[in-house]
């Protein structure tokens, strides 16, 4: 129970984003820390919980999305993003994780103008708080989306943040993803708006560290087949290798910080762990 008590203060308490300045060609960059010794408190509970699912090959699940686009007014460059936009987000979730067998689904869009939570939302302020208790739809299984415009405050600049799913238990109002607006697919954030902020959160939201979660030490992001990484990659450079042995950086994994236009795969291990997060902490399995 204690060390329960722990991890869901430690997760509860985290939020993984990234952040380019709006409109700009500016690198991903990562705002959360998990220590290495927090990081083994939480992965000794994964392990103590851990609920796998039915044969891998057969595994599907479905995850319903809700949408929740925030803005300060009207136009699309107030963050009043149009539903085609969204649903070609959602066409590059799909196709991002089809190969863990996760389909998401569309499930409700709702618009909410309020130039307070547009601007100000970031992570743990009172104005993301507010926008999460007034919007959040669904339970554990249900990915919940706002996009803002990261302005001011404690969200200046951020592409995006999430929560873990161990988080869900101690914090369930808090779950989901904000990400920035203009970085949806057709979006005007250069180099990030591909749709891969989305799939880069929601990697999170499914229980995966980034690829260079500890550097080049072990246990890194607790994924046998993710090559250890010295830093976060920036753009698409060609033959990284930060860390002596393990092959070059995964620079094309979803959960390094490339360009959109670089992020095309996730590894069989992190498909085995994403699933594992999902049936332990979410309850969604075959």
């Amino acid at each position: 129970m204690l060390r329960s008590l722990l991890v869901a203060a430690i997760v509860g308490a985290s939020y993984v984003f990234s952040s380019p300045l709006l409109n700009t060609t500016a690198p991903r960059a990562c705002g959360t820390f998990i220590s290495p010794e927090n990081l083994i408190v939480a992965e000794a509970d994964f392990q103590a919980k851990k609920v796998v699912p039915g044969e891998i090959g057969i595994f599907a699940a479905t995850i319903p999305i809700y949408f929740h686009v925030i803005s300060s007014g009207s136009a699309v460059s107030q963050g009043n993003i149009p539903d085609s936009q969204i649903q070609s987000q959602v066409t590059v979730m799909n196709r991002a994780f089809a190969s863990a067998g996760i389909t998401w689904s569309l499930a409700g869009i709702d618009r909410t103008v309020n130039t307070n939570w547009f601007n100000t939302a970031g992570p743990g302020n009172s104005a993301q708080n507010s926008m999460k208790s007034s919007l959040r739809r669904g339970g554990a299984n249900a990915l919940n989306v706002y996009t803002v415009g990261f302005n001011s405050g404690a969200g200046a600049g951020l592409l995006g943040y999430a929560t873990f799913p161990s988080s869900y238990s101690s914090s369930p109002t808090d779950d989901g993803v904000v990400m920035l607006f203009s970085s949806v697919p057709g979006g005007t954030t250069t180099n990030y708006n591909l749709g891969q902020t989305l799939t880069h959160e929601a990697g999170h939201w499914v229980g995966l560290y980034h690829t260079f979660q500890g550097g080049c030490g072990s246990p890194g992001d607790s994924v046998s087949d993710t090559p250890p990484e010295a830093s976060p990659a920036s753009g698409c450079p060609v033959g990284r290798d930060t860390c002596a042995g393990g092959g070059v950086d995964p620079i094309h994994n979803f959960m390094d910080y490339s360009y959109d236009s670089c992020m095309t795969e996730f590894t069989p291990g992190q498909v085995t762990r994403m699933r594992q997060q999902l049936s332990t902490y979410r309850g969604i399995s075959i």
